[in-house]
This record gives structure tokens, C-alpha cells and sequence, in this order.
């Protein structure tokens, strides 16, 4: 050993040792970090990685052996035999393959060190090589002890290299992979070297070197460091490659492929850095949800590819919209969130979604068809309504659902009583499940009158559940969920089937209005109407389908088909609620209603309000112009009724004439009646009294 140890300054130039040792390290550094990445891919690369690391290694190693015996001080004349000289690169190069690809075939078990163990080999098989081609006026003399320990040295540090590749427990395993290659490299050579005893023979010729030392070393570097450098390009480009392939993996991930907004994963990192990088305490964050109203319908009429159209639009405005501070995620379906900071009043958290409001109501164009949406939008605002990024999405979302059980189109900010809210709303969801089941559900009906004689001309029906817990539950509680659910496509029908089995059992044949909701135009509406009609034996022209402005707005073309396909059944269609729309009298103009309804809220007011007094009034002359009748919600006292009678109103609905009741009531009422008698209201007119609405 103590020979292997003084072997290196007693016997070799140290200039060529240190060319050797130059090459050694950024050869074994090259040669690992390819072979690491030769672990992580497949396929092709896997295998011209595999190519050029063994190359790459089996050179090292030839070359660093070849300079230090360039540098060898022998006591005697010595050349190098070219076949045999060549051959032994041939040697670790085949080596360093076998043993790389050997290593890299498993994940787990000893084939790995195995296959390092094998390079090392090819490391000890190259050097006594590479030592028979060395052409000296004598004879080698070995000591086998050395020459074993060496071959053990390189078997040694090759298991441990490929073990740091392989198995590596921290950062630093990449550096001890090449340490110990070189390890391997240097601990074989010089203990080799120690292990040989040149023994002059001076009458023994030796062919002559026909190249310089100087000339080979020059060489061989050059080729070595051209060798080395495509490598290093190599490996430089499938580095960037696998680096550009995951920044595309964490921003598939951390973005929503349709609009290229962040996600909810990016939604939530962006709010956490927000949040935790704040420097000015008395600044609000504020977070709003926003949720896409009548969206499901038009993407159940176009299908997907119009509502991933209505999508980009809408992401496209919103973020043309967006100032400094203010950024904007889709976090799923129709729902975006976004975030402004440094808001320091609540008025700006109101103004900054109001903005974007406007800029979601406007209509998109699609394929000569316009397309239109409105948006409910959640507020919360840090840190009063919570101090965690999943905290503030959350409020926002629960203030967003308040926003949409008060009707399309509103605002709501967070409140502490929206949690139990929310867990109300979930149970309710739950049990209108059974609701349907468990014949809960009924059907209660309003007459409605002609306004002169006070004599009957239908019904509406209206729906009520009775919660076998929670008793009698208001349809303004639970037809937002329905619709929510999708229930209110199985509910609809529900309605419709009832009222038309019941109004076919009268025996008067007035008509039965039954108002349909905005998500059962888009389910095959005039079909399913047609069906029931056929199953209960109602005649067509005793339905009335009420459709409010708000269902029809979003796709107004389709709805006009549904209309147009629902009175070639022979039904009659209503306009609800006239006047609470956006654009009521272009509604009007295009549809082909055969009743108006004006909303209750401007009949209740007539007396108090000129505003309200004159919409009603401009009604009834439209009305009148467009041949249409018109019946009046909401008559509650006689000077409602007066009103209404001295402007030309056909006909009233409303408590002066009686409540919603149930169709036990509504059949006895309609068998006192006498088909013949002018004053078939009488035993209702006594029933007449001012009754608050519910």
C-alpha cells in the first residue's frame, strides 16, 4: 500500500497527472449527471442517453489513464502498441455501457450496484490493457496482492457510484456519484502502478514512438474535450427540455386549460402569497365569487362548445377590465373568483363588483346568435371575514349563494349567519330529494277572474311542500335549490302532470296555468307537454305555459322555437311578471304571447306610486294594441280593482278574490258553480276580504 501511496510523485510527471486529474473529475461529473438522466427518461432518449454516458465514462476513464501514462517516468525506452492502445478504450467504453444499462433497468434491488460493480470492472479491464500495449526494452513484474486490491477498488467505488445515482438521500448523492468514480479511476491506476516492477532487458529492441508525447496528449485532450462538450450539449438540452416539460406540467396544473386563468390550485397560491406578503395592515383584501346565472341552460341548448365559447368571452372581458392589484380564476364550470387588494372601504369591494357585473351581462356572439348571461357575486373581505385563502373563497361562495336565493343578478356580502344558512340550504337539498318520493309536494291553485263580472276563467297552479319535520316550506326556499339540483326538471313535470290530471277531472273546463322554469325549456319542453296532455286527457287549449322575461333572455332564439313549438301543440303561452325584465316591450315585440301577466309589484303599488301607476297603465294599452290580453298579479283591495277595471284590464288574480288553496276547495268551488247564471261569483265575492300577502 505504502507503494501505491509514493507511487505518484516518485514515478509520474505531475503535469501530466494533473491533465489527467482535470479530465478525471469533469468527466466523472458529465458522465453521472447523464447517467441520472438516463434513469429519468424512456424510450429514445433513454437510450441515446444511455449511448452517450457510456461513451462519455468509457473516454474518461481511457484518457485519464492514457495521460498519466504519457506521464509514467519508466527507466527505460517505452512506446505504446496502437491495436492494443485502442482496444482497451473499445474495453470501458462496452463496460460502461453493460454496467449503465445493467444499473438502470431497476428502481429497487442489488442489480444496481451490480451494474456499477460491472463498470469498475471494465475501469480495471482497461487499464491491463492499456498496460499490455505498453512496449518497454524489458519485462513487467506484478505484485498479484496490489493488482487484486486494485480490481477491488474499481469494483468498489463503481457499486458506490451507481448506489449515489440510484439511491440518492440528499442533494449532494449527484456529487457523490462523481466522487466516487473518480475514486474508482484513481484508487485502480495507481495502485496498478504500484503493483508493477519494470525489470530492463538492454538488449531487447523496441519499436520506435512515431508520434511525440506531446503530440498524443494534445490529441487525445482535444478528442476527450469534444467528446465531452456535445455530451454536455446533450445533456444541457434534455435538462431544458425536462424543465420546460415541467414548468408546462405546473402551469397545466396551477391553470385552467379552456380560459388560461389560474385554477382553484392557483387561486389558492396566489392568495396565500397575497396574503402572507401584505405590508400594509390597514389595507382589505377583498375575494368575490362569482357564479354565472342561466349559464347550464345555454350550455345545455348549444352544448359544450357554445358554453366554452360564452366561457373565454366572458374570461376575456373580465380581464381586459382588471387594474393593478386585481387579478382573476376560474375555479370550476361557471364559476370565476377574483381578488383585489388594497381595498380600504367596503363602498370599493361593492364598486369593484359591480364592475365586473356589467361586464358579464353583456350579450356574446356566437354563430349569428347572441348569447347572454347575468352573474350572482359573493363578497368577503380580509381580515374581518377570515385570514386563510380557503377561508375568505369560502365566505365569498356562501355570500354568493345568498346573492343567487334573492334572485338573479345580485350582490351579497358576507355575513356570520350565512354559515347556518348554508347548512339549512344543504339539508333542504337533501330532503327535496325524498321530497318527490315521499308525496310531500302539492298542488294548491288560485282562481282568476274577469275583471267586469268577477266570474271565474282559470287557475294558476302553485306548488308547496309540506316537510314532514319542518312544516310548511315557501317555493321561494326551495325552487333555487331545485334549480340549483337540477330537480326542478323532475319537479316541472311533476307540476305539469298534476295540474293537468286534475284540471281534466272539472267539471267546468276552465284553463290551468302552470309557470315553467327557465331550465325545462332547455330539456325538450313542448315533448314532455305533449306526453302528459295525451296521458291525462287535458285538451291543449285549457294549458297555459308562464314563462318569465329572466328564463327567455339567455337564448332567446331557442326559447322563441320552444313558444312557437308549444302553441303548434295547441297551448297557450303567458309572459309572467311583465315589466321586472331588461327589455320587456323587445321581448313582447318578438315572442307570439296570447296573455300578458303584469307583476304584482306595480299593481300593489298603483295607489302610492305614479311611476308604478303608469307602467300598468302603458301595459294595458300595449296590450290592447298588440290584441293581447292582459291580466293583473297581486289585487288585493277593491281600489286595486277599481283601477284596473277603469283602464280596460281583462282579468285579475290575487287575495281579493281569494288565496292559493288546495284542489279540494278549488273542486267544490267549481261544482257550486252554475254554468248558467251571470252571477257565478257570488258565493266567491262574499268570500272577498283584504288579505296580506305571504
Amino acid at each position: 500500500m505504502w507503494q501505491a501511496l509514493t507511487c505518484l510523485p516518485g514515478q509520474h510527471d505531475l503535469r501530466y497527472v494533473a491533465v489527467a486529474v482535470l479530465i478525471c473529475v469533469l468527466g466523472s461529473l458529465l458522465s453521472m449527471r447523464l447517467l441520472a438522466r438516463v434513469r429519468r427518461n424512456t424510450g429514445a432518449r433513454r437510450f441515446n442517453l444511455l449511448f452517450l454516458s457510456g461513451v462519455v465514462a468509457g473516454g474518461t476513464v481511457w484518457t485519464t489513464h492514457f495521460s498519466a501514462m504519457l506521464g509514467y517516468n519508466a527507466p527505460v525506452a517505452r512506446a505504446f502498441e496502437p491495436g492494443l492502445t485502442f482496444a482497451s478504450l473499445m474495453i470501458t467504453v462496452i463496460f460502461a455501457w453493460v454496467g449503465f444499462f445493467i444499473t438502470t433497468r431497476t428502481r429497487l434491488g442489488p442489480a444496481i450496484e451490480g451494474g456499477g460493480a460491472i463498470f469498475g470492472l471494465g475501469i480495471a479491464a482497461m487499464h491491463y490493457a492499456g498496460m499490455a500495449a505498453f512496449e518497454i526494452p524489458g519485462v513487467l513484474g506484478w505484485n498479484y496482492p496490489l493488482v487484486a486490491l486494485s480490481v477491488v477498488f474499481a469494483a468498489g467505488f463503481g457499486a458506490v457510484a451507481a448506489n449515489r445515482i440510484a439511491r440518492p438521500i440528499t442533494r449532494f448523492c449527484k456529487y457523490g456519484g462523481a466522487l466516487a468514480m473518480i475514486l474508482a479511476i484513481v484508487s485502480l491506476h495507481f495502485t496498478g502502478m504500484a503493483a508493477v516492477t519494470v525489470y530492463p532487458v538492454f538488449d531487447m529492441a523496441v519499436p520506435p514512438q512515431a508520434l511525440s508525447d506531446t503530440f498524443m496528449i494534445t490529441s487525445v485532450i482535444v478528442g476527450i474535450s469534444l467528446m465531452m462538450a456535445m455530451a454536455a450539449s446533450a445533456y444541457a438540452i434534455d435538462l431544458q427540455a425536462a424543465n420546460e416539460a415541467t414548468e408546462s406540467y405546473k402551469h397545466q396544473a396551477m391553470h385552467d386549460p379552456l380560459t388560461g386563468l389560474p385554477n382553484r390550485n392557483g387561486l389558492a397560491q396566489q392568495l396565500h402569497d397575497l396574503l402572507a406578503g401584505r405590508g400594509d395592515d390597514t389595507a382589505r383584501v377583498v375575494v368575490l365569487a362569482i357564479d354565472l346565472d342561466r349559464f347550464k341552460d345555454i350550455n345545455d341548448v348549444h352544448g359544450h362548445v357554445g358554453g366554452d365559447h360564452l366561457l373565454r368571452k366572458v374570461a376575456q372581458r373580465i380581464s381586459a377590465e382588471l387594474q393593478e392589484g386585481e387579478f382573476l380564476a376560474r375555479i370550476g364550470g361557471d364559476e370565476f373568483v377574483a381578488v383585489k387588494s388594497e381595498i380600504f372601504a367596503r363602498g370599493e369591494a361593492v364598486k369593484f363588483a359591480e364592475r365586473l357585473r356589467k361586464v358579464v351581462f353583456e350579450p356574446v356572439e356566437w354563430q349569428h346568435q347572441t348569447l347572454a348571461v347575468g352573474c350572482s357575486i359573493g363578497v368577503a373581505l380580509y381580515p374581518e371575514h377570515g385570514q386563510a385563502a380557503d377561508c375568505l373563497t369560502q365566505r365569498a361562495d356562501l355570500a354568493m349563494y345568498r346573492a343567487k336565493s334573492l334572485g338573479r343578478g345580485k350582490i351579497c356580502t358576507y355575513e356570520p349567519s350565512m354559515d347556518e344558512a348554508s347548512r339549512t340550504r344543504a339539508e333542504l337539498a337533501i330532503d327535496l330529494k325524498r321530497a318527490l318520493i315521499g308525496n310531500e309536494l302539492e298542488l294548491y291553485y288560485q282562481v282568476q277572474n274577469d275583471t267586469h263580472t268577477g266570474g271565474i276563467v282559470g287557475f294558476e297552479a302553485l306548488i308547496r311542500w309540506n316537510h314532514p319535520a319542518k312544516g310548511r316550506i315557501p317555493p321561494d326556499a326551495f325552487i333555487p335549490i331545485a334549480e340549483e339540483t337540477g330537480l326542478i326538471i323532475e319537479i316541472g313535470d311533476w307540476v305539469i302532470r298534476n295540474a293537468c290530471q286534475t284540471a281534466a277531472q272539472w267539471r267546468l273546463p276552465f284553463k290551468v296555468a302552470v309557470n315553467v322554469a327557465p331550465m325545462q325549456l332547455n330539456h325538450d319542453l313542448p315533448r314532455r307537454v305533449a306526453e302528459i296532455l295525451k296521458e291525462t286527457g287535458l285538451a291543449p287549449s285549457r294549458l297555459e305555459i308562464e314563462l318569465t322575461e329572466s328564463g327567455i333572455i339567455a337564448d332567446r332564439q331557442h326559447a322563441l322555437q320552444v313558444v312557437l313549438a308549444l302553441k303548434a301543440i295547441g297551448v297557450t303561452v303567458a309572459m309572467d311578471d311583465f315589466g321586472t325584465g331588461y327589455s320587456s316591450l323587445s321581448t313582447l315585440q318578438a315572442f307570439p304571447f296570447d296573455k300578458i301577466k303584469v307583476d304584482k309589484s306595480f299593481v300593489q303599488a298603483v295607489e302610492t306610486s305614479a311611476h308604478a301607476a303608469a307602467i300598468v297603465k302603458a301595459t294595458l294599452l300595449l296590450g290592447r294594441s298588440l290584441n293581447i290580453p292582459v291580466l293583473a298579479e297581486g289585487v288585493e283591495t277593491e281600489r286595486h280593482l277599481d283601477f284596473l277595471r277603469e283602464q280596460g284590464c281583462d282579468s285579475v288574480q290575487g287575495y281579493l278574490f281569494g288565496k292559493p288553496m288546495p284542489v279540494d276547495f278549488i273542486n267544490r268551488m267549481i261544482d257550486a258553480q252554475k254554468v248558467a247564471e251571470p252571477a257565478e261569483m257570488q258565493p266567491l265575492r262574499e268570500m272577498r276580504r283584504p288579505v296580506a300577502a305571504a
